[in-house]
């Protein structure tokens, strides 16, 4: 039998705006989460300490309850969770494409010159890994 904990669930939409701050803020208490949220939507306190409540319930968030006011953190990294969401979007609506993710990806938007030669770097650089 295997120990190896099962990958949490692919985070909502509410989750991910959540687990952004997290990541830029990192360990924050919910009225912290909700003032970072709040500056950009109107949201209401309740909402978030039931969504991080529910995020901690799924694995998706931890929380310290040894302060008195609980801290709440993202469970995995940032990168971990942008390769999860990029690889079922890439399966759901792209067929597995890979080229036709790029191509969506830099269609949807003006791409600058200094952006399109990061990405030629980070193609060169994967190739060369995966010979």
């Amino acid at each position: 039998m295997s120990s190896k904990v099962p990958d949490p669930p692919k985070p909502t939409s509410a989750e991910l705006e959540i687990l952004t701050v997290l990541w830029e803020r990192g360990p924050s208490t919910v009225r912290e989460v909700h003032e970072a949220i709040a500056t950009r939507k109107p949201t209401q306190y309740t909402t978030v300490l039931k969504l991080l409540q529910i995020m901690a319930e799924k694995g998706i968030a931890e929380r310290n309850e040894d302060a008195r006011a609980h801290l709440y953190q993202a469970a995995r990294p940032k990168e971990w969770t942008q390769r999860q969401l990029a690889g079922d979007l890439l399966e759901r609506a792209f067929g597995g494409s890979a080229k036709s993710l790029v191509m969506g990806a830099l269609g949807s938007r003006r791409t600058s010159k200094k952006e399109l030669a990061e990405i030629r770097k980070l193609l060169d650089e994967y190739e060369r890994g995966a010979k």
